[in-house]
């Protein structure tokens, strides 16, 4: 079979050119241009099982070095099949294994999953008729069977990817050593006072009836809100304004909210100090109001009326007013100045119910206010609002309630709708309240400080990364970590039945997690009180009765589940002092969410060491190629199982294998979001294509050569052979740097570059003639072989971590290397200082110049069919051209070769006579040395 170096598909022979193969040296390899269809999965499944992909990790363990990589794996979560989120985090962790495997490292590695939480909760009811009905122990019993067959998913299609781990021992978030492991560090961090309980206003889901962390809400655009415009009547007139406010009008204060039914829980008025603020005279009721003095025109317009300004004032003025709760005889709001009010939107003045925002509970705990809650898990008012609001929902009848009783109390101006963002639960897409209820939390603020020292002796990528996890430090001064749900791990606590005073020591907690390791969590719900809690413990804390108490039912975010993960996975690396001794580089690449920051911080802070580097890589989300979200409805969802195998049509479909899904890793910024379709598809799989072909040809034309026997050392080899070694060594060097940096899709321009400038457009171009007309063991030939030998070795190693199906299957077509290693066990590109030589560049270059001037006149046409003459000043580049061709005329110099003509001529002045239809090129090249100088040539074809 005949191939040339750009065709895609085999060449048929015409009986002329069969002729005359027998008088060349064609390339003779079986290793395809490329994978059609289903060969390309195929062979990748059959690659994988030739070369041992599953015992790469455990071979790599056994290695006696002292140098020790370590990758912590965030956890993927285990509530659905695999998606391209995964092979995203899971690819760019594998290409980073693999780098430093073959870096002579021992990489430590273990894949995990988070197994708890409210989506894996949700998902397992779904399935159930009457899961309302459920116990406790029955909904986690369900939750973990759902959880466990996700992993197996998840974990099958990782294997297919190619990612090296040891996929018989992996953490798993249920496993009692894990949970047993994340109560100690709950402990740890409450003993030292990061860990707090505490009463107060919480993003809450009533579709899910738990709090939920900031991170865990989608804000809907089109929220559509019933907002309100109502009066508090004055009943004690700041003291600053009794001259304008005498008591000859009624007087109130002008509020807008968007949540009405917020109103019942009210418990004061706030106003902006500095604000500006207006006393004005409603020309149609002659009412008098207090309202911002920006807002005065807008607030008239929206209540269709005119305002006369009849006095303005600041707003310290406004201090120790009072007003009347608008719905609610008796009641008294007082006016509070507070730094929360804008004058964006609404009066100004701010209704404040500290029970439901946390700027007005921090106003409530300044001022000592009430911050009772009257509604309940469910979102519906409980008893404490009042019989006309006693089991309403307070987003639906609830809300309408209030507001009829706003109107029946004279206190409603006027109702409209108001389009916001507001916040939905990300899992049930349904609306959120803020609600204040008794909840456990982390002081993110008292770890900032320890957070900041750490991220100096981290290395974060990208740089921006850190400056994100610091702004969020400062945004979020606590952190809550309690959910009102069963499938997770319980918060260790105890509650007192009288008093409801929390219970936790050193006791209770040592003998919980001796109960946890042996049963598992589900200990705290099948257990009674009696076995989870001791006597000693009791009477430790002052107590008297262990029946006395009873068992907290909250359980932890999960983000605290994943958060800890380094608890139990890294302590062998980074906690035990006989690692101490090691000069290594370490690294942990946490790809998870950054909440893991603050246990992490408290933990390190200490521990590292001047020979330890830690490292911090942050990656962005998968979108549409368009930049687009992803979305079963709108059909643009990439399922990664179908790249690989292709779909039910594989005409709309195509498999594409493995090795595509991770050149697409690769290539991408992965820093930002990420954009995947099956444009970005087709391209990726082309490149790999256009990669195999250069593969091909090295292949091809070392047939009968074996580098141990017939390689031609350096200082005999032809110069542009030489040079070759040259810009091997350097791409080596910057290839390396990249791996080292993260830095995946500069591997990726680095590899194509080098590829297509220098192999395929130039050196295999110049070298066909010696390859395949040449004797089979003329050094000539020999020393390009060796440079191609050296040349696929160095650019299979360089891709092998981003595709190492291709890498492997390239090194089992090496005819030299019968039952070899493979590329994972036998190491790192190898290239030799001793190939760096600048000097050649110029001659190398200065050739090439002249070679791209004389091709450029010619386009189109055959370079064979022409004599070149070079003309050329006596001086540098002469002497350098002279190196390339001793003789004056040459058909086979290593000039010649370059200029792929029939023959090169090389004068140091113009010939007297010259042909008349000969074509001259005047012009200078660069030759770059301490400086780039011009010299003067011409030439002659």
């Amino acid at each position: 079979m005949l191939f040339g170096l750009d065709s895609q598909q085999p060449v048929v022979e015409s009986r002329q050119d069969s002729q005359y193969r027998d008088t060349v040296l064609l390339p003779r390899s079986n290793f395809p241009a490329q994978l059609p269809g289903r060969l390309q999965p195929e062979t990748e499944v059959e690659t994988q099982q030739k070369c041992g992909f599953s015992e790469l990790y455990s071979w790599q363990r056994q290695r006696k070095t002292k140098q020790e990589f370590c990758l912590h794996d965030g956890p993927p979560y285990a509530n659905g099949d695999p998606h391209v989120g995964h092979a995203l985090n899971k690819i760019l962790k594998d290409i980073t294994n693999r780098f430093y495997v073959m870096r002579g490292c021992k990489v430590h590695y273990v894949p995990g999953w988070d197994c708890h939480g409210l989506p894996i909760e949700l998902k397992a009811l779904s399935e159930v008729k009457g899961a309302e009905n459920l116990s406790p122990m029955e909904i986690r019993q369900r939750a973990r069977e759902f959880a466990e067959r996700a992993i197996e998913k998840q974990k099958s299609a990782f294997i297919r990817w190619g990612v090296m781990a040891d996929w018989a021992n992996c953490y798993r978030t249920f496993d009692p050593k894990y949970e047993a492991n994340q109560l100690r560090v709950f402990y740890k961090m409450y003993d030292k006072g990061y860990i707090y309980q505490d009463y107060k206003p919480v993003f809450w889901s009533p579709s899910s009836k738990t709090a939920l962390a900031e991170a865990e809400l989608e804000y809907n655009e089109q929220h559509v809100s019933r907002s309100v415009y109502m009066k508090f009547p004055l009943l004690k007139s700041p003291p600053k304004l009794t001259s304008v406010i005498d008591g000859s009008a009624p007087a109130s204060v002008l509020v807008w909210t968007t949540q009405p039914w917020t109103v019942p829980s009210n418990q004061a008025v706030c106003y902006m100090p500095d604000s500006e603020y207006a006393i004005v005279k409603c020309t149609t009721t002659g009412e008098h109001f207090i309202l911002a003095a920006d807002r005065v025109e807008s607030t008239a317009a929206v209540l269709d009326t005119q305002f006369e300004v009849m006095s303005t004032c600041k707003g310290v003025d406004l201090a120790d007013g009072s007003c009347a709760h608008p719905t609610i005889p008796g009641r008294v709001s007082p006016l509070l100045p507070a730094n929360h009010v804008t004058m964006a939107k609404g009066t100004g003045l701010v209704h404040t119910a500290p029970a439901h925002g946390m700027e007005d509970y921090s106003v409530a705990s300044h001022h000592q206010l009430p911050t009772d809650c009257l509604v309940d898990e469910g979102g519906f008012f409980t008893e404490a609002a009042g019989p006309e609001l006693k089991n309403k929902n307070v987003l639906e009848e609830g809300n309408e309630a209030v507001i009829q009783m706003l109107q029946a109390a004279g206190s409603l101006l006027k109702e409209e709708k108001f389009k916001h963002s507001y916040p939905y639960d990300w899992r049930t897409k349904k609306p959120m309240i803020i609600r204040a209820s008794k909840q456990w939390f982390v002081n993110t603020a008292s770890v900032k400080a320890t957070a900041q020292e750490v991220l100096k002796k981290v290395k974060v990528i990208p740089t921006s990364a850190a400056n994100r996890m610091l702004e969020m430090l400062d945004r979020r001064t606590f952190w809550c970590i309690s959910r009102q749900r069963c499938w997770g791990v319980p918060i260790p606590v105890f509650y007192q039945k009288d008093t409801g005073e929390c219970l936790i020591n050193s006791e209770t907690i040592t003998d919980v997690i001796k109960i946890v390791e042996q049963q598992g969590t589900d200990a705290w719900w099948t257990l009674p009180i009696e076995q989870l809690l001791s006597k000693e413990a009791v009477a430790k804390a002052g107590g008297h009765n262990v029946l006395d108490y009873v068992k907290g039912q909250d359980v932890l975010d999960i983000w605290f589940d994943s958060g800890t993960s380094w608890a139990c996975v890294l302590e062998v690396i980074y906690f035990h002092e006989t690692c101490r001794n090691f000069v290594c580089v370490r690294h942990l690449l946490l790809l998870s969410d950054m909440t893991g920051v603050a246990p992490l911080a408290q933990q390190l802070g200490e521990q590292l060491t001047s020979t330890e580097i830690l490292t911090l890589v942050v990656h962005g989300f998968t979108l549409g190629e368009k930049g687009e979200k992803m979305s079963k409805s709108i059909g643009n969802v990439v399922d990664p199982d179908v790249v690989i195998n292709g779909g039910e049509d594989h005409t709309k479909d195509p498999p594409y294998g493995a090795d595509v899904l991770r050149w697409w890793v690769a290539e991408s910024n992965v820093f930002t979001e990420v954009l995947i379709g099956p444009v970005v598809l087709n391209a990726a799989r082309d490149d790999i294509n256009k990669l195999r072909n250069t593969l091909r040809f090295m292949l091809g034309n070392m047939a009968g050569f074996n580098p141990e026997t017939d390689a031609v050392p350096p200082s005999e080899m032809y110069i542009v052979d030489q040079y070759m070694l040259h810009l091997l060594q350097d791409y080596g060097s910057k290839v390396t740097e990249a791996y080292k940096e993260y830095d995946y899709s500069k591997v990726v321009r680095l590899l194509q570059a080098f590829c297509s400038r220098n192999l395929s457009n130039f050196y295999f171009s110049i070298v066909k003639d010696r390859l395949y007309c040449e004797e089979e063991k003329d050094p000539k030939r020999r020393s390009c072989q060796t440079v191609l030998a050296e040349a696929l070795d160095v650019v299979v190693r360089s891709f092998a971590p981003i595709l190492p199906h291709l890498a492997e299957e390239v090194f089992q077509h090496l005819p030299y290397k019968k039952d070899s290693e493979g590329v994972f066990r036998t190491g790192w590109i190898n290239v030799s200082s001793a190939w760096k030589k600048p000097g050649i560049e110029e001659a190398i270059e200065g050739a090439c110049a002249m070679r791209d001037s004389f091709l450029g006149s010619i386009s189109g046409k055959n370079a064979l069919e022409y004599e070149v003459v070079i003309v050329i000043e006596p001086g540098l580049l002469f002497e350098l051209m002279e190196a390339l061709q001793a003789e004056e005329t040459s058909s086979v110099s290593q000039l010649n070769e370059i200029m792929m003509a029939s023959q090169t001529t090389l004068l140091s002045e113009l010939p007297k006579e010259t042909p008349a239809d000969a074509n001259i090129i005047k012009g200078t090249f660069l030759i770059n040395l301490e400086g780039k100088r011009a010299i003067p040539g011409r030439l002659l074809h």
